[in-house]
């Protein structure tokens, strides 16, 4: 079971985690170069049109050994 201290601490690391998404999707979008914290290599962003016309499921932001995969949904 959970105690109000740990649920507040999740809540807290998951709110850190999705800011830190959020400003690696921006600066990636803006053309910035981001590396993976994984391989050093630097992270892209693949858009609907570039996937291909069927498939929307490999757009997103990913490194070229897909350490990161951020999958991203177009609309």
């Amino acid at each position: 079971m959970i105690d109000i201290k740990q649920f507040a601490e999740l809540q807290k690391k998951s709110k850190n985690s999705f800011a830190n998404q959020r400003q690696l999707m921006k600066k990636v979008m803006a053309g910035k170069t981001v590396l993976c914290s994984t391989c050093q290599q630097p992270l892209f962003l693949i858009t609907p049109k570039h996937s291909g016309p069927a498939s929307s499921e490999n757009s997103g932001i990913c490194c070229k050994k897909g350490c990161t995969d951020i999958q991203l949904e177009f609309v």
